[in-house]
């Protein structure tokens, strides 16, 4: 059990592999499987690329997270809320499972985005992901802006691309507010999420984490388990 009276979250692909979205660094990660997948989260070979982006689009229409439920590691952290000791759920996930198990869309903070909105990459229009989904389903390959003819993305941030500074400065507010900082199911080796440790330990707040795999950050972590995320966190909370 975490005692301290006020947490911040970080939460990576770890917390969602148990509601059957796979990770991507992990022994059945999408990477590990599949190098080449890579190159459709990098934005440059996103935007110089049809083929790339053929490819971007089959996988999101096979997205797992359209049907995916939060598991108990989701609902454990809004019991952390309920108990008003979550300052905040900063995540790397773009899968949208912490506000469907019942987390305050405010104090979820999306360092990556999400795959639930579709932005024109020349316009700035952003949808739904549902009003681009039918289009792939009846054939549309590389579907365009229906404004402006514009590539589209999944409103989630790739590689080569800049973060929300928004939500970036709440998840830093959320790191300095809390007496402990907890980090569950991420590899912590994308940056700034696992810079986000680097604040925590600098002021000399417990750093716990959760994960499957060893990070960087194990050596100077307080608490390490490689415990399942599922059974492990609700205990933690509770």
């Amino acid at each position: 059990m975490i005692d301290a009276e006020h947490i911040a979250v970080l939460t990576g692909a770890g917390i969602s592999t148990a509601s059957g979205i796979p990770d991507f660094r992990g022994p059945q990660g999408l990477w590990t499987k599949n190098p080449a997948a890579q190159a459709m989260f990098d934005i440059d070979e996103y935007v110089a690329s049809r083929a790339v982006r053929v490819e971007a689009w089959k996988l999101r229409l096979a997205a797992p997270a359209w049907t995916a439920e939060p598991n108990p590691g989701h609902l454990a952290l809004v019991e952390l809320e309920r108990q008003g000791r979550l300052t905040g759920l900063i995540t790397q996930n773009v899968d949208g499972l912490h506000q469907k198990a019942g987390s305050s869309p405010e104090i979820v903070h999306e360092l990556h985005g999400t795959v639930w909105y579709v932005d024109c990459l020349e316009c700035s229009r952003r949808i739904p992901m549902a009003d681009v989904l039918p289009r792939l389903e009846a054939g549309d390959e590389d579907p365009a802006c229906e404004v402006c003819g514009g590539i589209l993305k999944s409103a989630t941030i790739s590689f080569g691309q800049s973060l929300d500074q928004r939500v970036l400065d709440a998840a830093v507010a959320a790191t300095e507010a809390a007496e402990l900082f907890l980090a569950v199911g991420t590899s912590l080796q994308v940056y700034p999420a696992a810079g986000l440790c680097d604040i925590a330990l600098a002021a000399g707040k417990p750093l716990v984490i959760l994960n499957a795999e060893p990070t960087p950050y194990d050596d100077d972590a307080t608490t390490v388990l490689h415990t399942p995320i599922e059974t492990t966190l609700p205990d933690l909370v509770t």
